[in-house]
Formats: C-alpha cells, structure tokens, sequence
C-alpha cells in the first residue's frame, strides 16, 4: 500500500474561459489537507478563499490574551470568552495569494498556529454566542460568492446551499503524520495523534455546529492523493454542480 501523502506535484493552470460565482464549501477534520487544497483550489477557479478555522484561532488567541482559561462548559468562562471576542478586532483577507489574519491591527498568522491555540481552541468554538458572532461574520464575508470556505461547519451551518458540498477524510494515521510535518515533530507521532483524536471528539460532540458530515456532501479520501490530484478532482466535482457565469465556454 503506498504511503500517504500530500505534498506539491507542481502547479496546475487555472480555469479559463469562466467566472466562478458559486460558494464551495469543504468541511473535514484536521490532517486531510482542508488549507491547502482549498486555497489551491480557489486559485484554479478565480475565487476568494476563507478559512473559517483562523478566526477561531484568532479568537482563541484573544481570550488566552486576556488570560481566561477556555472551559465552554463553565458559564461564566463561556460569559468572558464571549465578551472577549465580541470586543477583539479580527480581521482576515480572502485573497488566496495573500491570506493574513489580524487581531487589533496586529498580524497573527504564526502565532495562532501555535500549541497554546491549538489546544485551546476547540473550547472556543464550542461556545455558541462565539460561533453566532463568527459565523455572521462568515457569512459577510461570503456575500455573493465566488468563493472557497473551508471549516468543520459550512456545508451544514454556515452556508447550507452552497455547491459543491465537500467532506474530505483521510486516515488517521496520515492526518496525524500530516499534521506532525506542519508542526516538524515528526518523533512525537504518537502524541500529536492522540491530540487530533481529542480535538475531534470535542469538535464532532458540541451541542452547537459540531463537526459533521450532511447527506448532499461528497467525500473525498485524500490519503493517498497528493495536493493537485486532490486540487483536480475537487474541480471536477464543482465544475459539475457549481454556478458558472455565462462567460462559460462550456
């Protein structure tokens, strides 16, 4: 069997002779490649490009900040991340060229991928009057389309109608090998794997938007699929379902 992978096999050319106007949506657990394809996807299809997962890292950064420790299942913890959140400035580009996260101005790309908000950030997003405020937020930015969101609730919560509806899986020993090699601790497999077990049951049972797969989302296996064939199949799926303007050659 051969080993997973998802690293680059080179650039794909992107669409001509169409306009995507439609909303993707590509919901899936940590360690499928949910970033990186959907970024290159957007690049395929001429869209914008929103990765939901950052403003809730930016939230969650917020809150560990202002030095709360995050427990949505505490009421009064879940009152002071909400009001922290409501009061933080998160702002996120959708140019999949040039995606950067601010909190107060300030850019926090690296930062809100580091282990504190990882950790953490699972228990953020678990608590509901953070997710109404991000995912109007979404929402806005989302508008009339002609974009690409990734995440673990947009084809069930935050955009029901979009199409295509993607649900990418993978094993979960290439997600957790996956995941290791962003983090470059290739020797602490076993641990970085029993992290992503944990986030995904806490993601997969909050009460509000957990992690799941709706009935007219396609899945997608990327474990033994590299970046552009995930890239190529994911267009073809859309190309198939999707809105196009009527500058479509086809």
């Amino acid at each position: 069997m051969p080993e997973p992978t998802l690293s680059a096999a080179g650039t794909a050319p992107q669409l001509s002779g169409s306009e995507f106007s439609g909303v993707v949506a590509l919901d899936g657990p940590s360690g499928t490649g949910k970033s990186t394809v959907a970024r290159g996807l957007a690049r395929r299809l001429g869209a914008r490009y929103l990765d939901t997962g950052a403003m809730y890292r930016a939230a969650t950064l917020a809150v560990l900040r202002a030095g709360i420790v995050p427990d949505a299942d505490d009421a009064a913890s879940a009152l002071q991340i909400t009001q922290t959140v409501e009061a933080a400035r998160i702002t996120i580009s959708t140019d999949p060229d040039g995606v950067s996260v601010q909190l107060g101005g300030e850019p926090i790309d690296a930062e809100i991928r580091g282990g504190a908000v990882t950790a953490a950030v699972s228990a953020v997003a678990a608590v509901p009057a953070v997710r109404v405020m991000l995912v109007d937020a979404q929402r806005e930015l989302i508008g009339d389309g002609g974009i690409v969101v990734e995440g673990r609730d947009i084809g069930s919560v935050v955009w029901p109608t979009a199409r295509p509806k993607v649900y990418l899986t993978a094993s979960a020993e290439a997600r957790a090998a996956r995941r290791a090699g962003e983090l470059g601790k290739q020797s602490d497999l076993a641990a970085v794997a029993a992290d992503i077990d944990r986030r995904d049951r806490l993601d997969s049972g909050r009460a509000a938007s957990p992690l799941t797969q709706v009935d007219d989302a396609v899945e997608l296996d990327t474990t033994h699929l590299n970046i552009d064939e995930v890239i190529d199949r994911l267009v073809d799926i859309t190309i198939g379902v999707a809105p196009r303007t009527e500058h479509d050659d086809d």
